[in-house]
């Protein structure tokens, strides 16, 4: 059993974070922002600027991070390649999307908007984590 390779974790992490930020926000964006800005607005809410953008921005470059480095921890159990990154991909879906946000406000917005994000959410992660685990090498020093 190898040694995780850091900076390969790091690389791989970086590159899932980007993949996550650059399909959230166009999904966000492209579907569902006007849903979320009315579900706001219901709420006396400001629509997401500034800081939040930048916190939520960093906090999907410290999820890419997390999964690759999730991903390179089970390998030895269950060995390389897409199986195990769709593994990593769906207990960080679980983790971060249904258990960490979904529930958190699933009382407070709409049911079917909230149940759309955590979805979609679900293909996002899963796409990233394969990107993510494409990256990852152990052979390599880091």
């Amino acid at each position: 059993m190898g040694k995780i390779n850091k900076g390969r974790v790091l690389l791989g992490g970086l590159l899932a974070g980007l993949a996550l930020n650059i399909i959230h926000m166009l999904i966000q964006m492209a579907i569902l922002s006007e849903q979320w800005i009315e579900a706001g607005a219901a709420l006396n809410l400001q629509p997401m600027a500034g800081y939040d953008i930048v916190v939520g921005v960093v906090k999907m470059f410290l999820v890419g991070i997390f999964l690759v480095w999730l991903y390179a921890a089970i390998r030895p159990r269950y060995g390389a390649g897409p199986k195990t990154a769709v593994v990593a991909g769906l207990a960080v879906w679980f983790i971060c999307w249904l258990i960490g946000w979904g529930c958190n406000v699933y009382m407070i917005f709409p049911c079917g908007l909230v149940g759309t994000t955590v979805g979609i959410g679900l293909v996002e992660v899963v796409l990233v984590a394969l990107v993510g685990g494409w990256v990852y090498k152990e052979n390599e020093i880091g």
